[in-house]
This record gives C-alpha cells, sequence and structure tokens, in this order.
C-alpha cells in the first residue's frame, strides 16, 4: 500500500513540475526581413499612434488563437512571408504587413517559437502594440487538443514569469477592450469578428492558471 501511495505522490510532483516548469521550446524563427521592420513600424505608427525605432512591445497581455487550417509547416510558411497573402482585401486595406504571431503550437502540444515574445506581431486588431500571440494549430471543425491546453498552460507560466503580463484573452474576446486605455486602434471602424481559438478550450486554459489571477477584461 505505500508503495501505491509513493508511487501515486510521485507521479502528482511530476506532473506538478511539467505544469510549472520551463517548457521546451523549438527555435523556428520567422524572417523579420528589413521590408517587415519598415512595415511593423509604419504599422506601429498608422495604427497605434507609436513612433518607435525597433518594432518592439512591451507584453502586457497573452492572446490565444487558433490558425483555422493546415499544420506547422504550412502556417509557418503563411506567417514567414513579409505580405499579406490571399483574398485578405479588409485587412490589406489597412497595411500590406503579414500577421503572425510569437508563437505556434502543433497538436501534440509541441511549443514553436517564431520570434522573440517582445518583437511585434500583428495578430490582433487595437492591441498588438502589447500583446503576445499564441497560435494553435485548429480549428472549429478540428478542435484544440489537451496536449495544446497543456503547452499553453506552460507557456503561459513561463512568459508571466518573463513579463509583467496581465491579461489573458481569447482572440474571439478581444473587442471587450475598445472601449478602454489599453486600445490603440487609430481606425475606429477596423474590427473583425473572430470565433477563434473556443470557449471550451479557453475556460481549460484558465482553469489550470487560475492561481496566476490573469484579468480577461479592463
Amino acid at each position: 500500500m505505500k508503495k501505491i501511495l509513493y508511487f501515486y505522490v510521485v507521479l502528482i510532483i511530476g506532473f506538478a513540475k511539467a505544469q510549472t516548469g520551463e517548457p521546451k521550446i523549438i527555435q523556428k524563427p520567422i524572417s523579420y526581413s528589413e521590408e517587415r521592420v519598415r512595415l511593423s513600424l509604419e504599422y506601429l505608427k498608422d495604427h497605434h499612434g507609436l513612433v518607435q525605432k525597433t518594432p518592439t512591445i512591451v507584453p502586457k497581455m497573452i492572446v490565444l488563437h487558433y490558425t483555422a487550417n493546415g499544420n506547422i509547416e504550412s502556417n509557418f510558411k503563411y506567417f514567414n512571408k513579409t505580405y499579406l497573402q490571399g483574398g485578405r482585401s479588409a485587412l490589406k486595406k489597412q497595411s500590406t504587413l503579414n500577421v503572425s504571431s510569437q508563437y505556434l503550437i502543433d497538436r501534440d502540444g509541441t511549443i514553436y517559437q517564431l520570434m522573440d515574445p517582445a518583437q511585434f506581431a500583428r495578430h490582433t486588431i487595437g492591441l498588438n502594440y502589447c500583446a503576445i500571440g499564441i497560435e494553435n494549430i485548429g480549428s472549429k471543425k478540428e478542435p484544440l487538443t489537451d496536449q495544446q491546453v497543456a503547452a499553453n498552460t506552460q507557456l503561459i507560466r513561463y512568459l508571466t514569469k518573463k513579463y509583467k503580463v496581465e491579461y489573458l484573452i481569447g482572440h474571439s474576446e478581444y473587442g471587450i477592450f475598445r472601449n478602454s486605455k489599453l486600445w490603440k486602434e487609430s481606425d475606429p471602424d477596423y474590427f473583425t469578428v473572430k470565433e477563434d481559438p473556443g470557449l471550451d478550450f479557453m475556460n481549460k486554459v484558465r482553469r489550470q492558471v487560475a492561481d496566476l489571477h490573469l484579468k480577461d477584461q479592463p
């Protein structure tokens, strides 16, 4: 009986360490060319009213997304392009700068870092200047996995130790910040309705990081 209890104690401790320890992060940097730097600085100025010498952010928020389609390689290739692709006319009118995020998480929970978390990425209207984006491979038809819940949990814990992050939201929740001091968007009509990464996923992640007391609204 004592051996069985000891086994479960070790198992629980091991699980706790896995949840709180530094996650394994694979470096997979996208191209941040001079043109991408120029477009990022232009975006910061035109949309966020910020004139900067470098395209960096001071992270206050983490925004969780899903990719809606594809796999690691196809999404990496997409984010790696400097200019917006396809028929995203509404976004192109605002800027030709491609969308991206700081992290990309596979369905098995593998975490890839696409850029430094304090580097600017276009992923959430009005909040890019202060938000770290975490993209997850999945969609409404292909719900995010428990492995992704665990990976996001670890990554959030890691980032909140590194930066003064106060907020954790899903992409679908960003509109609640529109009338807050955190919202910086020069065009009042520039807004798109999102549904990622899903309420069920957000609830699962929030339960895992409840002790961090991250806010979900201004």
